[in-house]
């Protein structure tokens, strides 16, 4: 695919959490913060929200470059975060299912499709799988927020229990089962079902285990993982830092666009992506 540089003039000044990099419940509308998708629901405001099911993607929707970095050859170490995982053969099966997931999808055509989006200097390719780990210390009980998990995150590298980051390091975080995740005051099984963030120049995604429908969206738990990460990862890589990758200010990141249209990849559950070269989630 040829490589291809957008930009746009005005580039609006976001406050903190108001980039949609979730997987919602419903069709997304990103040019809503997630602060003010809470505050409609609160209000009684939740026409088509959290019904898990496939929605035409905009016909306007066209992302563009915003000069930020893009994850080149993504670098996925995955974190089972808590006292659930690997207590029992089905966890452990669940883990090493989803590690092979992601050196499978990590060469796979998902990635290949993603080319569209090089840009000069920055020629998305294959990643890789780079190695996991099972934390039980300090593991989130009930509830959990992002300022958390950053706090944490930074921790871990200090203490070299994950690698130390590269520029194309992506950590993928797992929750136990029943462990809410909270960003921007919207909560997982509530709002969303997963979402990817940064601090400084360290990229990674939180993934709840799915619980609810919502979440599920009639799926078993293993094939909503896979379909989640696989938003996560896509949206990672081309937009590492919220916003300032590829981005649409009405329609969001590339997986936001096609929330719950999935595909089959290598034997995998994964969300269809948008492509501006052919118009459409693919």
């Amino acid at each position: 695919m040829k490589n291809t540089k957008a930009s746009s003039s005005k580039v609006k000044n976001f406050e903190p959490g108001e980039h949609i990099r979730v997987v919602p419940l419903h069709h997304p509308k990103p040019s809503v913060s997630i602060d003010e998708q809470s505050q409609r629901r609160r209000e009684g405001d939740d026409h088509e929200l959290f019904d898990g099911k496939p929605h035409p993607a905009s016909a306007n929707a066209k992302l563009t470059y915003r000069n930020g970095p893009l994850l080149e050859n993504a670098q996925v170490f995955t974190v089972f975060w808590g006292n659930l995982w690997g207590g029992t053969p089905i966890s452990k099966d669940i883990m090493n299912k989803l590690n092979q997931f992601f050196a499978d999808i990590l060469v796979s055509p998902l990635i290949d499709q993603l080319a569209e989006y090089n840009v000069s200097g920055k020629a998305i390719g294959h990643g890789t799988l780079t190695g996991t780990n099972l934390i039980n210390a300090n593991a989130p009980v009930g509830s959990v927020t992002d300022s958390m998990i950053k706090k944490q995150l930074k921790k871990w590298i200090q203490t070299k229990t994950v690698p130390k980051n590269t520029k194309n390091t992506l950590y993928f975080i797992y929750l136990d089962p029943g462990v809410i995740s909270i960003l921007s005051g919207s909560k997982s099984c509530q709002n969303f079902c997963g979402y990817h963030n940064n601090v400084g120049n360290v990229y990674y995604a939180v993934m709840p285990y799915p619980t609810c429908s919502g979440c599920l969206g009639g799926m078993t738990a293993f094939d909503a993982l896979t379909g989640t990460s696989s938003h996560e990862l896509c949206e990672a890589i081309t937009d590492p830092v919220p916003g300032a990758g590829w981005y649409d200010d009405v329609n969001g990141e590339i997986g936001d666009i096609c929330a719950w249209n999935f595909k089959k990849v290598d034997g995998y559950t994964v969300q269809l992506e948008w492509s501006n070269e052919q118009g459409k989630c693919v």
